[in-house]
C-alpha cells in the first residue's frame, strides 16, 4: 500500500468528496464517462461507475471488456469505482489496476438481478457476513484510497444495523444504503424505506448515503431531513432527467443533444447511447411510434444522431404551438405528481410499486 496518509470516514468524505450530496449511481451500461459527463454539468458531485466484474476485469486475455467499462478522464472526479466480487485476492487485484485513477473503490452488495444470482455476487452475498468482511477488509488494508459499500436492506431494522455495523468495522469509510430489500426490483420495487436507512445514519460514525425514492431535486431534501444522510444518489431519477440534481427539468432535446455531442469526442458503445435516448425520450416517444421504432434499429452513431434530430424538429414545433410556460410552478396530480408536457424530462413513475398506499402517504414517501 502505498505510504501516504489514507484519509477514512469524515476526513475522506470532507477533503475529498467535498462535503457532496449529489451522488450518482454505479449503473451497469448506464453511468459510464459520457454519462457521467453530462452528470456533473448538472450538479452531480460524485459519481460511480458502472459495476465492473473484478473477475473479468483482471482478465488479461478480455482486453475487449476492460476498455469498455473503464475509461475515465480529469475532469472526471471525484469517482469511485465500483467492482462486484466473491473472492478477495481476485477483487484486490483488479482494485489495485486502478487505484491510482480514482478516489476509492466500491464493494456492490446491492445488485438484485439474476445474473447476481447465477454469478454469485451484489446481494446475493448478503447472507455471507464473513466473506463481506473479508472482501472489505482486503481493500481496507492494501489500497491507497479508501473503500466504500452499496447495501440493500433486510426486512428486519435490527439485522439491518447489525449488518452495517460489521461492513464498518471490516473497513468501510462510507456506506449507501438502498431502503429496498433484494427481491424488490423492477415494477414490483415498491418504496425504499427510509425509516430503516435512518437508523443505519444513527449508528455508524461513517457517512451515509441514502438511495431510493427520489424522482424530484425535492425529495433530496426531503430525503436528507427524513434520515439525516450525509448524501442522496439517484439512479433511475437520473437517467429519465440528467438534470435532476440542478433542480431542473429540461427539454428532453437539450439533454440528448448534450449527450451525443459529448460521445462525438468520448467513445461510448452505441448500446449505452440508445439506452440513455430511450429514457431521456421516454414521455415523448409514444407519440412518435415510428421514430421509437427506427431507434430500436440503429446501427450507427450517425443514425442516432439523425433520429434525434429529427425528433427534436417534431418536439420543438410541439413545445411552440403550446402554452406551456415552465417557470417551477408545476401542478400535481391527484397523486401528488407534478404533471410535465410530453417534451419535458420528468421521472418515469412506477405507479403499481405504490397501488397500495393512498394519495397522501404516496406524497409523504415517495
Amino acid at each position: 500500500m502505498s505510504q501516504r496518509r489514507k484519509l477514512q470516514g469524515y476526513d475522506f468524505y470532507q477533503t475529498v468528496l467535498k462535503n457532496a450530496k449529489y451522488f450518482l449511481a454505479p449503473m451497469v451500461d448506464q453511468s459510464e464517462y459520457a454519462w457521467r459527463i453530462l452528470s456533473r454539468r448538472y450538479g452531480a458531485q460524485v459519481c460511480y461507475t458502472p459495476m465492473i466484474h473484478a473477475k473479468m476485469f483482471c482478465d488479461e486475455k478480455n482486453r475487449h471488456y476492460q476498455s469498455e467499462v473503464w475509461s475515465t478522464g480529469i475532469n472526471d472526479r471525484p469517482l469511485i469505482v465500483q467492482f462486484c466480487a466473491n473472492d478477495p485476492e481476485t477483487l484486490l487485484k483488479a482494485a489495485l489496476k486502478i487505484q491510482d485513477q480514482c478516489d476509492a473503490v466500491d464493494l456492490n452488495l446491492g445488485c438484485p438481478q439474476h445474473i447476481a444470482r447465477r454469478g454469485h455476487y451484489g446481494a446475493f452475498l448478503q447472507d455471507e457476513w464473513d466473506l463481506i468482511y473479508k472482501l472489505i477488509n482486503i481493500l481496507h488494508e492494501n489500497l491507497s484510497v479508501p473503500v466504500t459499500a452499496k447495501i440493500r436492506v433486510f426486512p428486519e431494522v435490527e439485522k439491518t444495523i447489525k449488518y452495517a455495523k460489521m461492513i464498518e468495522s471490516a473497513g468501510a469509510q462510507l456506506l449507501t444504503v438502498h431502503g429496498r430489500i433484494r427481491d424488490q426490483k423492477g415494477h414490483d420495487s415498491a418504496l425504499a424505506d427510509w425509516e430503516q436507512i435512518s437508523q443505519v445514519k444513527k449508528v455508524l460514525n461513517i457517512p451515509v448515503i441514502a438511495n431510493g425514492n427520489i424522482l424530484y431535486f425535492e425529495d433530496i431534501e426531503r430525503c436528507i431531513s427524513m434520515t439525516g444522510v450525509d448524501g442522496v444518489m439517484s439512479a433511475e431519477g437520473s437517467l429519465y432527467n440528467p438534470a435532476i440534481f440542478s433542480g431542473s427539468n429540461l427539454p428532453v432535446w437539450q439533454l440528448a443533444s448534450e449527450y451525443l455531442d459529448i460521445c462525438r469526442t468520448v467513445p461510448t458503445k452505441l448500446g449505452y447511447i440508445r439506452g440513455h435516448l430511450f429514457k431521456i425520450y421516454r414521455p415523448a416517444l409514444p407519440f412518435h411510434v415510428d421514430l421509437r421504432e427506427q431507434l430500436a434499429k440503429v446501427t450507427t452513431f450517425e443514425e442516432i444522431c439523425a433520429i434525434s434530430d429529427e425528433l427534436q424538429s417534431r418536439l420543438m414545433k410541439t413545445a411552440e404551438a403550446s402554452s406551456y410556460v415552465y417557470d417551477n410552478k408545476v401542478e400535481n396530480d391527484e397523486n401528488g405528481y407534478k404533471i410535465f408536457p410530453h417534451w419535458i424530462c420528468q421521472p418515469y413513475i412506477r405507479s403499481p410499486a405504490l397501488g397500495n398506499l393512498n394519495s397522501k402517504e404516496k406524497i409523504e414517501n415517495r
